[in-house]
């Protein structure tokens, strides 16, 4: 990973966009959206500057005045400048998916969001609603941070009562409240990987490692296999110690452990 992903609340707050034409007009657009407010380069409130200026020299030089400023500053076409990108945006109110290229290639992550976008269902904002809604009571109904977090994993599974690919009743966070399960219980878990692509892991596999929260793994395991490991799980070479609580994962190449 080589950028960090953020969502920024720009609602009535200032955002520096120079140049125009047709790839400000967009950018111009897509401040609006998201509820800032387009000012000149003049502007002292600004923390965030985009610069659409077609000229080369013209851009470096706007960067280079802004970023002395302190600004984080967006240059568009011109990642090598750029302290951020705005990426592909798929808005489902209040789920909003980016996805971005570090500026490598729009049209990869354009093309990418029209894919995604025909699979995720209309109401899957009504879904994130319901789910904040329903806070307290999912609390009360799962006391404890470990149980509550996995019985959310289980519940947004592939084939869970609140799977998001599947279209849901506007009930549905009721009735898994009612009768849901509580996902995968603390334990350890040997996992046998059978090889270093991700795209091999089984869904058992990797809903595990989802709900890990350490993965002990083996030296030289690829980053491709942990990065699919929740993002805030701790992982450690496996030094034959797994006696942490919570659900502790083990993975094992295959042609040295037994199977999963």
């Amino acid at each position: 990973m080589n950028q960090l992903p953020i969502f920024v609340n720009l609602r009535g707050m200032p955002v520096i966009l120079l140049g125009d034409g047709e790839m400000a007009d967009a950018k111009r657009r897509l401040i609006e959206r998201a509820g800032g407010i387009c000012v000149a380069e003049d502007n002292r409130d600004a923390r965030i500057a985009i610069v659409a200026l077609e000229a080369e020299a013209q851009a470096i030089a706007a960067v280079e005045r802004l970023k002395a400023r302190g600004l984080l500053v967006n240059a568009v076409d011109r990642p090598a400048l750029c302290d951020f990108t705005t990426p592909a945006i798929i808005d489902r109110d209040p789920v909003l998916i980016a996805i971005g290229t570090g500026g490598a290639s729009a049209g990869l992550a354009k093309a990418l969001r029209q894919r995604f976008e025909a699979m995720l269902p209309a109401g899957l904002g009504g879904l994130a609603h319901a789910l904040d809604a329903a806070r307290d009571a999912i609390r009360a109904r799962w006391p404890g941070g470990p149980e509550r977090r996995r019985a959310i994993d289980a519940a947004l599974a592939p084939g869970g009562p609140l799977d998001p690919l599947s279209d849901q009743d506007a009930d549905a966070v009721e009735k898994w409240i009612e009768h849901g399960g509580e996902g995968v219980g603390s334990g350890l878990y040997t996992l046998t990987i059978a090889s270093p692509d991700p795209d091999d892991l089984t869904l058992r596999q990797v809903r595990l490692l989802g709900s890990a929260d350490l993965v002990l793994h083996p030296a030289g395991m690829p980053r491709s296999i942990l990065s699919r490991a929740r993002a805030d799980a701790a992982m450690r070479v496996d030094d034959g110690q797994a006696d942490e609580p919570g659900v502790v994962v083990r993975l094992a190449w295959a042609t040295t452990a037994g199977s999963s």
